[in-house]
């Protein structure tokens, strides 16, 4: 008389185990997901046309300039200037902008559709859902930095070489202004993402980081020390300190490992809280 009762337990146990989704099968959701709304690709898109543009453009200017520099300054622009140009102010501005975007248009999609529910119905387990959203968007929007980061640098090394004043990859400040620049997408990005998690408003989110990441450092004054110690808290900030060698003139110099460590704990932070937010609620 007990084996019926034997088998349909083995029976549910069976269907129990093949229900259960596996992290690799969350991140193929999560690419799917992600690529399958129009915004991601024209966001991509835009971003990468922007920040070649500002760099192309601000080479270009440079390199007509050029010529018109005493030996002086042509030494100054060939140390420094070339390694600036590679990925100046306006291009790393339009990177965190539109990585900042589509971190938070990955998290808005299904919270402000109500589409999140059926996902946490399917899969019960909220935070390997937002852990697999955490790594699909980290993954690719670094790629997307490596990519704008590269081409910037190729095209306005190109520019430059005309006028004898390319910085290769070798030259000093170069590798660091390139890591620094690649990973500012996806730090920006997770920014989007735990704005998005915290707020679920579309308007409100983008507000709220573009409000972090650009107007808070433009409302703070570097000449004082509290002003100076947020903004060496602040994600561009970071970036910049380590992209422009030399902090002379600066009177609360701060170091490059601090400017490291800054943007790993932004990192950090707005992972978790992305993660740890799907058990607040649904909607």
């Amino acid at each position: 008389m007990t084996a019926p009762t034997t088998m349909q337990t083995v029976d549910a146990d069976v269907r129990v185990t093949e229900s259960r989704a596996r992290f690799s099968d969350l991140l193929a959701a999560e690419w799917i997901k992600m690529w399958s709304l129009r915004s991601t690709f024209w966001a991509f898109a835009v971003s990468l046309l922007a920040v070649l543009a500002v760099s192309l453009s601000t080479a270009y200017g440079d390199s007509t300039r050029y010529p018109g520099m005493d030996a002086g300054q042509q030494e100054y622009f060939r140390t420094f200037g070339a390694v600036g140009d590679s990925f100046p102010m306006g291009s790393a501005t339009f990177m965190a902008l539109g990585a900042g975007a589509i971190g938070a248009i990955t998290m808005l999609s299904e919270f402000t559709t109500g589409m999140i529910r059926t996902t946490f119905t399917a899969v019960p387990a909220r935070r390997s859902v937002m852990v697999a959203k955490v790594v699909v968007v980290t993954a690719v929007t670094t790629a997307f930095g490596a990519l704008a980061v590269l081409c910037s640098y190729a095209g306005v090394q190109w520019i430059l070489s005309g006028q004898d004043a390319a910085a290769g990859l070798g030259h000093p400040g170069v590798p660091q202004l390139l890591a620094a620049s690649v990973v500012l997408a996806p730090v920006c990005a997770l920014i989007g993402m735990a704005m998005g998690a915290l707020i679920r408003h579309s308007v409100l989110t983008i507000i709220a980081t573009i409000t972090l990441l650009f107007v808070l450092p433009s409302l703070l004054n570097g000449q004082q020390r509290l002003g100076a110690t947020i903004l060496h808290t602040l994600v561009l900030q970071a970036w910049q300190r380590l992209t422009y060698d030399d902090a002379t003139g600066d009177p609360f110099p701060w170091t490059t490992t601090g400017a490291w460590t800054v943007l790993a704990v932004w990192t950090v932070v707005a992972a978790a809280v992305t993660v740890f937010s799907a058990d607040r609620r649904d909607q």
